[in-house]
This record gives C-alpha cells, sequence and structure tokens, in this order.
C-alpha cells in the first residue's frame, strides 16, 4: 500500500520520479528474489495488449516497452510477448535479497524520452514515424518526443498534454486510433 500511494504521487506529477523510485525501492529492502517472482506472476496483463501487438508485428512495427518498473517484469514482457526491446528499472540484488536501491541509469522521463530518440535511430525511422503510450507524467516527454504521443488510461496532466487520449479499458482500440478497421484487426490476427 506505501508503495502504491508513493507511484500514484509520482504519476500524478506531485514528487519527482527520482525520487519516487528511491523511496518505493527503500520500502523494499530484504525481499528476495523468490518473492519477486510470485509479485511477477501476479502483474497483469492489460486488456487487448497481446492482440495489439500481435497485429503491429504483423504491420513490421518494431515494438518497445520503457518502463520506469522494474526490469524483473519487462523482461518477462519482452519475452511471452515478442516484444523487441524492453527498458526498465533494474534492482539491487545481493545475496538473493533486495538492497532497497535501483542501479543506474535511472529510466525516468528523461531516460525514456532519449531511449525513444535512440530506438528511432536504431531502426532508421523519424520521430515523426514514432507512436509512444504512456500513462503518467513520467511519460510525458517521451509522449512529447513521438509523432504521435497517446494517453492510455491516463492521469488528467497526461491526457492534456498527450496528441490523443484513449479512457477505455483495452489496449486494442489504440489500433483504430491508427486507422485500422475491425476487418483488418481481424484479418491480421486470423494470420498467425
Amino acid at each position: 500500500d506505501e508503495v502504491s500511494a508513493i507511484t500514484h504521487e509520482a504519476m500524478a506529477g506531485k514528487i519527482s520520479y527520482d525520487e519516487s523510485l528511491k523511496r518505493r525501492c527503500e520500502k523494499l529492502t530484504g525481499l528476495t528474489q523468490k518473492q519477486l517472482e510470485a509479485v511477477r506472476a501476479r502483474v497483469p496483463l492489460t486488456s487487448g495488449a497481446q492482440e495489439l501487438i500481435r497485429v503491429l508485428k504483423r504491420l513490421g512495427y518494431r515494438i518497445a516497452v520503457i518502463s520506469g518498473g522494474f526490469t524483473f517484469v519487462a523482461d518477462r514482457l519482452r519475452e511471452s510477448l515478442g516484444l523487441d526491446y524492453a527498458y526498465a528499472n533494474q534492482l539491487e540484488i545481493r545475496a538473493g535479497k533486495l538492497t532497497g536501491k535501483v542501479l543506474p541509469p535511472i529510466v525516468n522521463a528523461q531516460r525514456k524520452a532519449d531511449l525513444l530518440e535512440t530506438l528511432a535511430q536504431q531502426e532508421r525511422i523519424s520521430l515523426e514515424q514514432v507512436v509512444a503510450i504512456g500513462d503518467g507524467a513520467n511519460d510525458l516527454l517521451m509522449l512529447e518526443r513521438a509523432g504521435l504521443g497517446i494517453a492510455f488510461n491516463a492521469k488528467p496532466l497526461v491526457r492534456e498534454k498527450a496528441d490523443l487520449s484513449l479512457s477505455q479499458p483495452d489496449l486494442r482500440n489504440v489500433l483504430h486510433l491508427l486507422g485500422l478497421s475491425d476487418a483488418d484487426i481481424r484479418e491480421a490476427l486470423d494470420l498467425f
């Protein structure tokens, strides 16, 4: 509950992300790797995420998760969903237990924006061709740099500043924002 409260404050832009991350990680001191695995197994996948990624991959998109969360979740998503890239914060572990610290570099708002730009260069595409989706204040710089920044079930500040805002519980709706019809989506999904 304490970690959730700190996260909520940061996503609403009330405290800096770096400060919130430090405070959240301190609360995790002493947790074991086994406990982290149990947490990872309980992290739900956003509705429509698998279908969104399947359709976008079929259309030739390269997909990254750039998260202010932790690598133990982001890496699982990369593996299970077939993402091309995953960036997140790495918790320091010693003797099988969390130390309460995060290893640099911290994936904060600036780092997210920089990674987005680096990936665009690496993939040899312009930033105008990049679509970014986010929900918290930590995503604003990334959403601003992308050709299309989409606020997905986002905090009010993010909804105000994003190019588009989607306040529905299913990520498949992003496909409609990209111009795909239901028939296009069904066709792409049937090809798998």
